[in-house]
């Protein structure tokens, strides 16, 4: 058909109509595509102040005014009752809230498995892994023991529940470790549970306990003022980081407690969850801000400081890590005898 006029000037109406709506939806789209919070968000620890999880959160926090991540607060909120419960459920109740988020740790796991709440990781929404945290068995500087091997003999030979070993809550990670070196190496202690792992470092510091097993982030400043003694890491390799601590150790030349014939290994949990419901923009903005946070150099400074395994994950690898996780810890809970009746 031989093109008129008005054809013409139809079709370049039409094209420089197409052009215009282009250029304003890609400078428009992620404007409105996007999400970020709009009030405060409220992130919870379901622990006490001053244990790895607690010094976490406030990190997090810090890097995200240091560094402008969001236009509204992140408030950092201890909810430790019931082994974590209270945090967990007022999550879990927070249906479609994304001013809400959570820092977890294994009690993630352990916390429904012990109490018998109404409670599972798939009750909230699946952020991302930010790392895993190390167990390390202390002991005070001042004990004649310089090595694991010695130190669980002597236990040993002392006989049972005459020992007493220290950690963060009850039927939790620490409990766990206890119980499985128990199991390695025929000892058997008298465990007392603390509400974080700050307090569990300042009471081996003052004798009120014969050992703990406490992260590494939660007694390094005794340790490096040479109050606490490492014994071994209960994971399968030793730590990467080679930089001195204390005057003549750095956290790879403490030995795997294998190493020290206690075939018990455990790494814990650190990562972030949101509400239910929550939308896949919402999602997003979380994901992404903490991809920022682990790329800034304290956050980097800190895994070094902590000695964590920084493995991270986020989307559907996470969630088949939390379901393997998941069940190891129904397992462990069930060798130790603390799952609710």
């Amino acid at each position: 058909m031989k093109p008129t006029l008005a054809n013409i000037k139809s079709g370049l109406t039409s094209a420089a109509l197409g052009t215009i709506a282009a250029a304003v939806l890609a400078l428009a789209g992620p404007a409105y595509a996007a999400w970020e919070p709009t009030k405060p968000v409220e992130f919870v620890v379901p622990a006490g102040t001053g244990g790895g999880a607690d010094q976490m959160a406030r990190l997090i926090q810090g890097i995200v005014i240091k560094h402008k991540l969001m236009k509204e607060p992140l408030i950092v909120v201890n909810k430790s009752g019931g082994a974590g419960a209270e945090g967990f459920l007022e999550v879990k109740g927070a249906k479609g809230d994304p001013h809400k988020i959570i820092i977890t740790l294994s009690n993630l796991f352990t916390t429904p498995l012990a109490t018998g709440v109404p409670f599972n990781w798939r009750d909230m929404t699946p952020v991302s892994m930010m790392a895993l945290d190390q167990f390390v068995l202390w002991v005070n500087a001042e004990s004649p023991h310089k090595n694991a091997k010695d130190y669980l003999a002597a236990v040993k030979a002392g006989g049972p529940n005459k020992t007493k070993m220290g950690g963060t809550g009850s039927k939790q990670e620490d409990q766990i470790i206890t119980v499985g070196i128990e199991k390695a190496t025929g000892t058997k202690f008298i465990y007392i549970p603390f509400k974080g792992g700050g307090e569990v470092a300042v009471q081996l510091v003052g004798k009120h306990l014969d050992s703990t097993v406490n992260n590494p982030i939660e007694a390094v400043a005794q340790w490096r003022a040479g109050q606490l003694r490492a014994l071994c890491v209960f994971d399968e390799k030793r730590m990467a980081y080679k930089a001195k601590v204390t005057d003549t150790q750095s956290w790879a030349d403490i030995p795997t407690c294998k190493e020290a014939g206690v075939p018990t290994d455990y790494t814990m949990l650190r990562g972030i969850f949101m509400a239910p419901g929550v939308s896949k923009d919402q999602l997003d903005f979380y994901t992404g801000l903490l991809k920022k946070i682990r790329e800034t150099p304290e956050w980097k400074d800190y895994m070094e400081k902590g000695a964590f395994n920084q493995t991270s994950m986020s989307g559907e690898d996470f969630n088949k890590w939390l379901g393997t996780a998941e069940q190891r810890h129904r397992e462990l809970m069930k060798e130790a005898g603390f799952i609710a009746k």
